[in-house]
Parts: structure tokens; sequence; C-alpha cells
């Protein structure tokens, strides 16, 4: 007995994956903007508690730079969520046309993920920075991946890579374009 997969359900599966995924990293950049302003404007206390980590001395030391680091986070979680729903987003849409894959649709698709991860790599790498420069002024800070902020060679790779294939799927439309105008 042999079970088949198809593409489609692949993509459906792949689209509850993507939403599951989505609401997740909402969540997260949700609970990092009420925690940072809930901490600068109600209750002090609660960046020794925010979000899980322990921010506490980076608070005390100065609101300002709490407020940069944090805004780090912010803007590299908002990235990620807008990336998954730009994915949630082509899936529900269904311009995915596997009968004719390159269309300016996936195209554009593929370069703005392509963009976003570049966005989450370059953000992601000043907070780091900011991060290592706050801990040799000897603040006490979380690692970096507990920030949300590890990665950043990782999802430069992914962005350039992506901008490639971006550039390989412009080629294919206009072959395509071509094609159909020959016919």
């Amino acid at each position: 007995m042999e079970i088949k997969i198809s593409t489609q359900q692949i993509l459906k599966v792949l689209y509850i994956v993507a939403w599951i995924i989505f609401i997740g990293l909402c969540i997260e950049a949700g609970g990092i903007i009420f925690n940072t302003f809930f901490a600068l404007f109600i209750n002090p206390q609660n960046a020794s508690t925010m979000w899980g980590m322990d921010l506490g001395d980076l608070y005390q030391n100065d609101s300002g730079r709490f407020l940069m680091l944090t805004g780090y986070m912010i803007i590299t979680s908002l990235m990620k969520a807008l990336m998954f729903y730009l994915i949630v987003k082509i899936l529900h849409d269904k311009k995915l046309n596997l009968v004719q894959p390159f269309n300016t649709a996936v195209a554009c698709f593929i370069a703005h993920v392509a963009y976003l991860a570049i966005g989450i790599g370059i953000f992601s790498l000043w907070g780091i920075k900011y991060a290592d420069w706050l801990l040799q002024q000897g603040i006490v800070l979380p690692e970096t991946r507990y920030l949300g902020l590890a990665g950043a060679d990782v999802w430069l790779f992914m962005g350039i890579v992506l901008l490639v294939i971006a550039q390989i799927f412009k080629r294919g439309i206009e072959i395509q374009d071509e094609y159909e105008l020959t016919v």
C-alpha cells in the first residue's frame, strides 16, 4: 500500500502551520510592545519580569537604553510576524498557480519576503551589537537568543538567497511572457 501526498495537501498543511506561527509571532510582538510600554509608563518593576526576561538592570541604568534595546526587539518581532502574514496571505489568496508558477504575484511575494529577511537580519545585528555594547558597560542582560535577536547572519543569508530566487522568478516571467507571445 502506497500513500501519495499531493502538493495541494502539503500546501494545506503548510497553510495551517503558517497560521499557527503567525499567531504565535503576533502574540510575541504584542507582548513585547505591551510590556515595554507598561514598564515605561505604568510600572517600572515590570522590566524585571518582562516577557520572561530580566531587563530590570538595564531599565534602572537608563530607560532610554531600555527603550532602544526593546525597540530592536519590537522591530524584529513585527517583521517576523509580517513575513508570516505574507505567507498566510499568498496561500489564502491561492496566488500560487502550480500550472504557471512564474507569475508576478509570486515574484513580488518572494521579493517582499527577501527584503523582510534582510531587514530582520540588519535589525537583529544592530540589536546584538547594542546588547554587546551594553554588556561592556557592565549592564546585566539575558543572552541574545532570549531577546529574540539571535541569528542575524542566518536572516541575512536567507534574504540574499531569496533575492536571487526573486530574480530567477523575474526572468522566468519574462521567458513565459515571450513564449505566450510566440504561440
